[in-house]
């Protein structure tokens, strides 16, 4: 799909959509899977990759410039379930309502399929509303839970061998769903040649990832990682899938992720019009200029700011023998730990309720994981909140925490 050239001490790339001659802005320098959280045993052997951003000023494609293979990231022992938060829950509640409501109205014995299905926490609702439905999750101990919940699953990646096994077995879909999954995958055309044998010619893909206006205004660095090979802005997503036969006709902003963008695509062929909102958004990415290369040579700047003020808050508090622990093992604190270089020196444990991660180690740093429970024995001085993006339910779960005298360092 592209090719990588060392030259001199720079690393020089094809875009992975244009094929561009494009490089790095920045080097977050050596990073472990995001998700591999792990145990003493396997310190020896664990994996690294360079991460380096770059932005593609030809077709405005934010990409990583090396991502590891998939069968790396998407395991049967992935530890993330969308379930485990209330915010989650609600929001992917909504989400289908919204599905129901605007895009299976009126149609007869719908089918929808997500590509990504994770833990079924979208897909669940169709299923109590007795609504045609398919999951495609590769990661097979999120698909068991997400079958205990009545959602059918296969356990595969997605594809266009498998778009036309859909086809055959289950008939065209009228919507596809995604949310947080395509920005994972680097092969789009691979994606869009399946949805075009998947679809019925009017039918709907509508997909949520993280917002690239919002990483870049807000500085959220800790969005880059391993499975993030892409950062999508709507002239992205217009010029990628544009490309591939089909137009943007809907956007809409959400809450999750600290700022997310869901998108809404038809076959080019189709009747339906982009939507008022499409222009205004990109217009709103004219002024925010994503579309130029110094915009994210100052976003680089930025974060090397970023970084410094918070190893120096760190140190600070380390000086004056204060008790610090991390609130939240997420893929997030991944970036934020190895590009800050925060061990266990500065950093006790993390506390986190997921029971896969509870026991083992965070990646690259080694800082031990505990489990929820550890934190509330005997609360910190300081609480490094690595789930900002989740604060306004964690702050109203923590009170007592802040009544105590404890107190909350958002890293970002």
């Amino acid at each position: 799909m592209f090719e990588e050239k060392e030259v001199g001490d720079l690393f020089r790339m094809q875009c992975k959509i244009c094929q561009n001659a494009i490089q790095p802005f920045m080097n977050f320098g050596k990073m472990p899977l995001a998700n591999g959280f792990l145990l003493p045993s396997q310190f020896q052997h664990e994996y690294f990759y360079e991460l380096m951003p770059a932005f593609c000023d030809e077709c405005a494609v934010f990409q990583i410039a090396y991502q590891p293979k998939p069968e790396k990231m998407f395991t049967s022992s992935y530890p993330f379930f969308s379930r485990t938060s209330q915010a989650m829950r609600e929001h992917f509640k909504q989400f289908a309502h919204s599905a129901m409501c605007e895009y299976l109205k009126g149609r007869e014995d719908p089918f929808i399929v997500e590509l990504g299905s994770n833990d079924g926490i979208l897909l669940e609702h169709f299923a109590q509303n007795k609504v045609k439905h398919l999951g495609i999750e590769p990661s097979s101990n999120t698909a068991e839970v997400a079958m205990a919940h009545g959602v059918r699953t296969l356990i595969r990646f997605f594809s266009k061998e498998l778009a036309n096994e859909i086809v055959s077995a289950e008939g065209h879909a009228d919507v596809v769903l995604s949310a947080n999954v395509v920005c994972h995958i680097a092969n789009l055309q691979e994606v869009a040649e399946g949805l075009q044998k998947l679809l019925k010619p009017d039918g709907f893909f509508i997909f949520e990832d993280p917002y690239l206006g919002d990483m870049i205004q807000k500085t959220s660095y800790d969005q880059i990682y391993d499975e993030h090979v892409y950062i999508f802005s709507l002239q992205a997503v217009q010029n990628i899938f544009g490309r591939l036969g089909f137009k943007l006709v809907d956007a809409m902003p959400q809450p999750t992720h600290g700022g997310s963008m869901r998108y809404v695509l038809v076959k080019k062929e189709s009747s339906v019009k982009p939507d008022a909102r499409v222009k205004q958004y990109l217009e709103a990415e004219h002024q925010q200029k994503l579309h130029l290369v110094e915009t994210y040579l100052a976003f680089k700047q930025n974060c090397e700011r970023s970084r410094q003020k918070l190893v120096m808050a760190l140190e600070a508090h380390k000086k004056y023998g204060k008790r610090v622990i991390g609130y939240a093992a997420t893929s997030k604190s991944t970036t934020i730990l190895n590009y800050c270089n925060i061990g266990p020196t500065l950093i006790e444990f993390i506390c986190d309720t997921t029971p896969l991660k509870q026991g083992r180690y965070s990646p690259g740093m080694h800082i031990p994981v505990k489990p929820h429970s550890d934190f509330l024995k005997q609360y910190p001085d300081l609480a490094v909140l690595f789930a900002w993006n989740h604060q306004k339910e964690i702050f109203e779960k923590e009170k007592n925490f802040v009544k105590v005298g404890g107190k909350w360092l958002l890293p970002l």
